[in-house]
């Protein structure tokens, strides 16, 4: 039986970050659909040229292209044990689309961590990247120990395009309409657990190992 854990939240609730740690503490492979997408738009794959104007104008990315990204990356060996899925689903059509892709055995958790919205436009607004290894900074938070390069490569930080206020607001906009009937989807399956995101990270994994027991 395979153990599955969704993270939920709005963009900024540090879904990436504690997935990460749940992946190292449970062995489990953490997909995220902003890096699989993200790693099309690099390579310039049909797929990610397809997502980058939805992702430019922070619309969500059409399913058939989401759905195809995802269903090939969990079909890889190291899935066998199962996974933790960070930014997908984000629409009921897509939840639908994971429940067929779930093996009716599998163990299934939903763990959705909660913020408002001058919490999470404060948290991205200051997030920076490293454009060349991906590591994860915020200038308040976790500031790199050379201002503007990656402690891990020495790559530059940049900020991306949808992590201006203007992007947050409008992704935030967009998350309410299309993905917040998930809280509900899932609280009627009876496996949706809130959790607040908007605390430190040991706290958050602590409340979800006290709700996740394996």
């Amino acid at each position: 039986m395979k153990k599955n854990i969704i993270l939920l939240g709005p963009p900024g609730a540090g879904k990436g970050t504690v997935g990460s740690k749940l992946s190292e503490l449970w062995g489990l492979l953490l997909i995220s659909s902003g890096d699989l997408l993200r790693e099309h738009l690099k390579k310039g794959t049909d797929s990610g040229i397809r997502a980058k104007k939805y992702m430019d104008r922070g619309e969500l990315v059409p399913d058939d292209i989401v759905v195809a990204m995802v269903a090939k990356e969990m079909s890889k060996p190291l899935c066998a044990r199962g996974v933790i899925m960070d930014g997908f689903p984000r629409t009921l059509s897509q939840a639908a689309m994971l429940d067929r892709i779930f093996d009716s055995e599998d163990e299934v958790r939903v763990i959705y961590l909660e913020a408002d919205d001058d919490f999470l436009v404060n948290r991205l607004s200051l997030r920076r990247v490293c454009d060349s290894c991906g590591k994860i900074y915020h200038l308040v938070n976790l500031p790199p120990k050379r201002e503007g390069l990656c402690d891990l490569c020495g790559g530059k930080l940049v900020q991306r395009d949808d992590d201006r206020e203007e992007i947050i607001r409008r992704r935030l906009e967009v998350y309410r309409k299309l993905t917040a009937p998930l809280i509900e989807y899932y609280r009627d399956k009876e496996i949706l657990s809130v959790v607040p995101g908007n605390g430190r990270l040991e706290d958050t994994i602590n409340e979800i190992k006290k709700i996740v027991k394996w």
